[in-house]
Order: C-alpha cells, then sequence, then structure tokens
C-alpha cells in the first residue's frame, strides 16, 4: 500500500490515564520541536487538526479505582476515534499526539474501524517499555494507559471495548499480525493476558541477543501477514532514559537512539504505514525540550527521511 501524501495531525492533550501528570502537555512539546516542518521538509503536505477536549482529572472525582477516568476517558476516545476514521477513509495519514498511551484505544479504533468496513486487515507494531495489557481484573494502579493494548485485542472495560463500533470484547485486531517491541517492565499477572491473547513480545534482552535489525524485520513479517497497512503505536518510554529522559514512566535499559531509528527506516521502508500515533512525551519531567525532539527525529525516519 502506497503511502498517502497527506499526513493530518490531532493532539490529544490527556494524561487522565496515567499516574503521573504532565504529558498532556506532549502534543505541544512535539509541535514547538518541529513535527509539522519535519515532515513537509519530507515532501508531505500536513495538516494540524489542533487538538481534541479533555478534561483535566483535578476537577473529577475518581469513581472507580481499578478503572480511573473511565467515563471521561471514554468521551475523548470516542471523539479521536471518529475524526482518525474519518481521515483514514480520505486517504490520509493521521499522526496522533500524545498525551498518555490511552490514546491508542480511539487511534486503532478509528483506523480498525474504517478497515473492517472495507473488509480490510490491519497489522500493528507497539514499540512500548510496558505491555499496556493489563485489565481491571489485573492492574496495579487502575490507570487506563496500562490497559490500552488489552482493549484493542477485546479485552477490558465494554466501554472503551467497544469503541468504534465493535462488540463487546471483539478484537480490532489479529495478535497473530501485532507485536510489542522493546518490552522490559510487565506486570505479573499482564504477562497471562498477553500469553492469552498471543502477541508476539519482543524484550530488550532479545533485542541483545539478535540485534534490532532482526528483530523489526520479524516484526514487520508479522505485521505483514494477510495486513493492507501497518499502525506504528510509540510510546517515546520504549527508548532508554538516557535518550528519552522526559516520559511518563521512565524504563532503564532501553532502545538506544540508533537502534529506534533503524526500527523507524525499517518501518518505512516498507511503504505500508497507514498511521502512527506518539505517547508519553512528558515536558515536565524534560530537559529543554530534549524527548520531543527526539521523538520527532524518530516520527521523520517512519515517515521516510534518510542519512542520505
Amino acid at each position: 500500500m502506497k503511502t498517502a501524501k497527506t499526513v493530518r495531525i490531532i493532539g490529544v492533550r490527556i494524561d487522565l490515564g496515567a499516574g503521573r501528570r504532565g504529558v498532556d502537555m506532549g502534543s505541544s512539546a512535539l509541535r514547538k520541536a518541529g513535527i509539522r516542518t519535519a515532515l513537509r521538509d519530507l515532501g508531505y503536505d500536513v495538516v494540524d487538526d489542533g487538538n481534541i477536549h479533555c478534561e483535566e482529572p483535578e476537577a473529577h472525582e475518581i469513581k472507580d479505582a481499578k478503572l480511573k477516568y473511565l467515563p471521561l476517558i471514554q468521551v475523548a476516545m470516542v471523539d479521536l476515534a471518529e475524526r482518525v476514521e474519518t481521515i483514514v477513509k480520505a486517504g490520509e495519514v493521521p499522526l496522533v499526539l500524545g498525551g498518555d498511551h490511552s490514546i491508542a484505544i480511539g487511534t486503532i479504533a478509528g483506523v480498525a474501524s474504517h478497515f473492517k468496513k472495507v473488509e480490510k486487515k490491519l497489522g500493528m507494531i507497539w514499540i512500548d517499555a510496558h505491555g499496556d495489557s493489563n485489565t481491571a481484573e489485573t492492574t496495579p494502579s487502575g490507570n487506563i494507559h496500562g490497559m490500552s493494548q488489552a482493549i484493542a485485542f477485546g479485552r477490558g472495560a465494554k466501554e472503551l471495548v467497544e469503541i468504534g463500533g465493535f462488540a463487546e470484547a471483539e478484537a480490532k485486531l489479529d495478535p497473530s499480525c501485532s507485536s510489542i517491541i522493546g518490552a522490559r517492565d510487565l506486570d505479573r499477572l499482564e504477562k497471562d493476558v498477553i500469553r492469552d491473547i498471543g502477541i508476539k513480545v519482543f524484550t530488550m534482552d532479545q533485542i541483545d541477543r539478535r540485534g534490532i535489525y532482526d528483530v523489526t524485520q520479524e516484526a514487520i513479517e508479522i505485521a505483514n501477514r494477510g495486513t493492507d497497512g501497518i499502525h506504528v503505536s510509540f510510546d517515546v518510554d520504549g527508548m532508554d532514559p538516557s535518550v528519552a529522559p522526559g516520559v511518563g514512566t521512565a524504563v532503564l535499559g532501553g532502545l538506544s537512539y540508533r537502534e529506534t531509528h533503524t526500527l523507524m527506516e525499517l518501518v518505512a521502508q516498507t511503504g505500508r504505514l497507514v498511521s502512527f500515533e506518539v505517547a508519553e512525551v512528558n515536558p515536565i519531567l524534560d530537559v529543554r525540550n530534549t524527548t520531543a525532539e527526539v521523538a520527532v527525529e524518530m516520527v521523520a525516519s517512519a515517515f521516510g527521511k534518510r542519512i542520505f
């Protein structure tokens, strides 16, 4: 599938799904780091649709400690899913700027909804230190950004699983066409959920042994299995904190600067990228917007930037 010429940006100023404040400013940080210019320099027509409305957590009480701010997140993700579906239907590439990783609930629902209607299949590469595959029954925190991938596979709160017109417990993605790259901090019960779903997990120790090139090639092969395009969900904490210090939940031992570039460059070479999201940039924890600037470089590589 040929990558569309137009990239349409949506900012999602949300940190309702996280346990630490600040990622709601991530979309602004990415814009200030030059994400629009970087894509225009690659020849894309870039349209910025601004931000969707998200509530502030301080203005609301937590009603369910196992699903914090569920009603508010549901409203925001329904809005995001509808916008993303419209973008994909128009043949454009949605670039969603978070915000915490609950944005994947809306992004994936929107792309998958359109693909289902036109009888197409979506592959996915999820880049993250974490699995984000908890449910209300397994979560140690109640933070929904740690549940977003499980929701994509029909596990979790029905209010979120059903976004995009899907049935309760219906998966939006085929696990045999999906993988996680960079995992190194998985909760004990979450591991059982991931195994039950059947997602391929490329942990950092596998990357250390095999190298990022071979791991990414396998992840691409998985995402290409009978699919019509690839979605990339990029949690910036997939990178090592020495490269990206300003993230919501930093974990040592992550992807290096060059490893992340290589991953993104290989994705670009497929020519099958249909949607992309960036999550968990936290300017409050950053140093002179370093993390947003690095993230912009990685996005540019995924959209085709090369050294020569």
